[in-house]
């Protein structure tokens, strides 16, 4: 619970230093004297939205802090979760905010981020402004209340789930459908490119180079055929000249006469000998190669053919050989996976089935759930609204099912039929401000029940009531704040009378300045307040007693 607040600069507070009670604070004060500054205040060590207009004029900053004691074990599990330490249930929140726009969040002295703030917040404070009312006179709001109340965060949770998947199959089918024209018009691109390419049966991504050269050799070979035909005879010889070879094997026959007498010439006769064998086996290769340039017009003109047809493949899908067989590879891949899409939406049909089914299956039992639940909230609601001086009022929870949505597929809307015999109708369309502020009531009593923040605030949950309904709105909240600490601020002493605490707000001119102070009240001091509220700032002995009796008939 908010056990003390400490707020310096805001607006028209210069310092303040507020204790709170466990139970019901009530908050009064003259119109204009700072009330809504106070929950500004609340609002932003909870993280809410601040602006430098705030900061009161002349200051260099405002700074708010809050101590919370005495926090649950639900919240405090919630909170180690989020990385907050709370030493002994204790935790400060506060909040700076320059006057240059700037503004600092702090958990414990330590510096985090504003949405950190805002979610520990949302776990430890709950405040209704006259705003909360709109919630009831949104009715796309309304389905989240009675969520709140039955209990269906872990329904939702599963549903979503599933709903999630459901999209997201739905989206891949359609994204295939759409893509269908392309890809009609795609596949006969690859069926071409694919049908190009292996028309030339491409293996070797070397082909190209030793197509040129044997084409080459094709070209010059008359002339090479002479050079090798020369060469060929020069070693070899022939009927009327002596070749190389011969040669030489006459020079080793001079010298092998001698080598007996003269050992140096032994040597010399084995090279000899080898150069023989290795001009005849030369002799005998270009007799082979001479064969070999016999050229077949026929492959002359195949080399050219398909020199020319490669020239051109790589030219369309090169520039090299290699480029056109991974070409003709990744053609042949999206091909394939293009061919298979059909079958892939198919699937695709299939999966969408089952997830609709199971869909509809999880929104069914939500919407059973939810049906459940209302009956039990409409009880609930309805004797809580009796005890408001609301007696004749009848809530009904409309519940149409429709589409799938992430809700389910529930619309819920709350009616209420204000009078007897009449049909219940939209809040929205029949309820007043005063009937608004206390069916608003009704359902944060029923809620609070339900959850673990231990502080409510209320702020001019007053508004449009009068007389035995603000009566019985102070009797309800009190009863609250047996089990929840309430924060209220009130302009109806009915209400202000049932509060353990009594907080005065009021403005008073220091110097040439408007300051702001917050005080808590004696019983003394809250007879005069009590009185002042009911009857002006003309108070006689009269409304003195009457407060004073009122104050009494509480305790």
């Amino acid at each position: 619970m908010l056990r003390e607040l400490y707020i310096e600069n805001l607006a028209v507070i210069e310092k303040a230093s507020i204790g709170f009670t466990e139970s019901f604070n009530a908050f009064t004060g003259e119109t204009g004297a700072g009330k809504s500054i106070l929950i500004n205040g609340i609002n932003a060590i909870l993280g809410q939205r601040v602006t430098k207009d705030i900061v009161r004029t002349g200051a260099d900053k405002a700074v708010i802090s809050g101590l919370f004691t005495d926090i649950g074990e639900t919240v405090l599990k919630q909170l180690e979760e989020m990385g907050v330490d709370c030493e002994d249930g204790q935790l400060s929140l506060t909040r700076e905010i320059r006057s240059d726009g700037g503004s600092i969040a702090r958990v414990n002295q330590r510096a985090v981020n504003v949405s950190l703030l805002r979610d520990i917040g949302d776990l430890l404070v709950n405040i209704h402004g006259q705003h909360d009312n709109q919630i009831l006179m949104s009715p796309e709001k309304h389905i989240d209340i009675l969520d709140g109340y039955a209990g269906s965060e872990e329904l939702i949770a599963d549903y979503r789930k599933s709903f999630r998947e459901l999209q997201h199959v739905a989206k891949k089918i359609n994204d295939l459908r759409k893509e269908a024209g392309r890809k009609e018009m795609r596949i006969g691109e690859l069926e071409d490119i694919i049908a190009d390419i292996r028309a030339l049966d491409i293996t070797d991504p070397d082909e190209e180079k030793q197509i040129a050269a044997e084409l080459e050799v094709s070209k010059n070979a008359v002339a090479i055929s002479e050079a090798v035909y020369a060469a060929q005879l020069m070693l070899s010889g022939d009927d009327d000249t002596e070749g190389i070879s011969e040669l030489v094997s006459e020079c080793s026959d001079k010298i092998d006469g001698y080598t007996d007498i003269m050992a140096e010439l032994a040597p010399i006769g084995e090279r000899l000998n080898s150069a023989i064998i290795e001009l005849d086996d030369i002799s005998g290769e270009l007799a082979s190669v001479l064969d070999k340039l016999d050229v077949d017009p026929k492959r002359f003109d195949w080399l050219n053919q398909r020199s020319d047809d490669l020239r051109k493949i790589c030219k369309k899908y090169g520039p090299e050989l290699s480029d056109v067989i991974s070409t003709l590879e990744k053609s042949e891949e999206e091909l394939e996976i293009l061919s298979s899409s059909e079958q892939n939406v198919k699937e695709l049909e299939a999966e969408k089935d089952r997830l609709l089914a199971e869909v509809s299956h999880k929104a069914k039992t939500l919407s059973d759930f939810r049906r459940a639940a209302a009956e039990r909230f409409v009880s609930q609601v309805t004797g809580e609204l009796e005890f408001l001086n609301m007696p004749s009022v009848k809530l009904v929870v409309g519940q149409e099912t429709g589409k799938l949505t992430q809700n389910g597929m529930d619309n819920i809307e709350f009616l209420i039929s204000a009078n007897i015999g009449e049909e219940p109708r939209p809040i929205a369309k029949i309820a007043s401000g005063g009937e608004l502020s206390r069916i608003m009531l009704a359902l944060k009593s029923v809620l609070a029940e339900k959850d673990s923040i231990d502080t409510l605030i209320f702020d001019e949950i007053d508004t449009g009531v009068s007389g035995r309904a603000a009566q019985k709105i102070g009797l309800k909240l009190r009863e609250i704040s047996k089990h929840r600490q309430v924060l209220c601020v009130t302009h109806l002493a009915q209400i202000a009378v049932m509060a353990d605490n009594h907080l005065l707000i009021e403005k008073n001119i220091v110097g040439d300045r408007t300051v702001t102070a917050v005080r808590t009240l004696a019983h003394e001091e809250r007879k005069y307040e009590i009185a002042r509220i009911m009857g002006g700032d003309n108070i006689t002995e009269l409304m003195l007693e009457n407060a004073d009796e009122l104050l009494s008939a509480v305790k």
